[in-house]
């Protein structure tokens, strides 16, 4: 069996929660698959975080004109090229002319909903764009569809029912590095983002609405008010003017003292940060998983994320459910958290168990059965 598979954005430096989900399968099924043929392809970039082994090839290619381009001309002639059995596409779009069997992961179909370009970038839009082009028109081509979440299979289905028998769940993972760190292994990357101590919360930044930058601000201005220790927020992937204009907007502009801003996080750093945290923020407005949320559990650090879309089948029962509209019930999660020692300590305890639920390797033999099953239907789908 050769497997052509699109992995894009891989070697890009500030690598996004897609990316890190076929960056961890494809170095699983370079240790797990050693009798099947994968050709990987790329776009150039700096971080050169995967290589070539006896049963991979990864092989950059370059275009001009951006990835739309890329997808649509430059990939369909490499799969050409390498005569492969089976074409995979990871990021949710693919060729609309496929020289191969398509096999396609469509992570969630957010794009699809009535939300507003408003406060999203100038890269975002075109990606937001080109996607909702893009998916209804390739998804009857595929010979099978992936999603990473039972909840996220329902909204697919009942915006695309036709996909019913093609349709297959598979958790994503998360990397072994997110575990709980030695003072040491912390200390060391926590000094570079002048961060010494247990004495702040962390947010994951980024421009996206769904992010809910907006409530994570009213939440934390609440708990100021509130705690008698208030505690540091850290913000990554976000610049300070950015929030500092988002402050101004929404009256809050007394945090801004209290934010502290790391800039982009490589992924390497990203345990210690965890590790070092007291609670991580994750009250997302939509999410078709949220690999953070195991993250932060796998490091022992209590998670405060939302009962809507997919986090609650991910983050599981016992997690803190809050409700992501309703700031003052993220800031009274942060309160109890901060006062309630035994409860900190069952929340430390409940998401060590539930991030050893998932794992890369369990993920990548999904995806290798898949592989199989696809490559042995030589009929096309209806």
């Amino acid at each position: 069996m050769r497997v052509a598979i699109e992995a894009q954005r891989i070697f890009r430096p500030d690598k996004h929660g897609m990316d890190y989900v076929i960056l961890e399968v494809l170095r699983q099924l370079q240790q797990i698959d050693r009798e099947n043929e994968y050709h990987v392809f790329v776009a150039p970039g700096k971080d050169v975080c995967l290589s070539s082994t006896p049963n991979m090839q990864v092989t950059e290619l370059s275009c001009r004109g951006g990835y739309p381009v890329w997808e649509q001309i430059a990939l369909p002639r490499a799969v050409k090229k390498c005569q492969a059995d089976l074409l995979h596409c990871t990021s949710n779009t693919a060729p609309l002319h496929s020289p191969a069997p398509l096999l396609l992961t469509l992570h969630d179909i957010i794009y699809l909903g009535t939300n507003s370009l408003q406060g999203m970038s100038a890269y975002q839009k075109m990606g937001w764009l080109y996607r909702r082009w893009n998916v209804p028109r390739i998804l009857q081509q595929c010979r099978q569809v992936i999603t990473v979440s039972h909840t996220e299979a329902k909204n697919i289905l009942q915006t695309f029912p036709s996909l019913e028998k093609r349709l297959k769940v598979v958790h994503n993972g998360y990397s072994h590095k997110y575990r709980p760190l030695s003072e040491k292994e912390k200390t060391q990357v926590l000094h570079k983002y002048a961060l010494t101590d247990k004495a702040y919360l962390l947010f994951l930044g980024n421009t996206d609405p769904r992010k809910n930058l907006t409530g994570i601000l009213q939440a934390y201005q609440a708990y100021l008010q509130q705690s008698s220790l208030p505690k540091r927020m850290v913000i990554t992937g976000l610049p300070h003017p950015y929030v500092e204009e988002k402050l101004k907007s929404l009256q809050l502009s007394d945090c801004l003292p209290h934010l502290v801003f790391t800039g982009y996080v490589p992924g390497n750093d990203l345990p210690a940060l965890y590790n070092g945290a007291f609670a991580f923020l994750f009250p997302s407005l939509n999410e078709g998983f949220g690999i953070p949320i195991l993250e932060a559990m796998a490091c022992g650090t209590p998670v405060i994320t939302s009962n809507t879309s997919a986090m609650p089948e991910i983050a599981g029962e016992g997690a803190i459910l809050i409700h992501p509209r309703h700031p003052q019930e993220i800031s009274q999660a942060l309160l109890r958290l901060e006062t309630d020692c035994s409860y900190y300590q069952t929340q430390q305890t409940y998401g060590l168990r539930r991030a050893a639920q998932f794992s890369w390797k369990q993920t990548a033999l999904e995806y290798l059965k898949i592989y199989q099953t696809a490559c042995r239907h030589h009929s096309p789908n209806p």
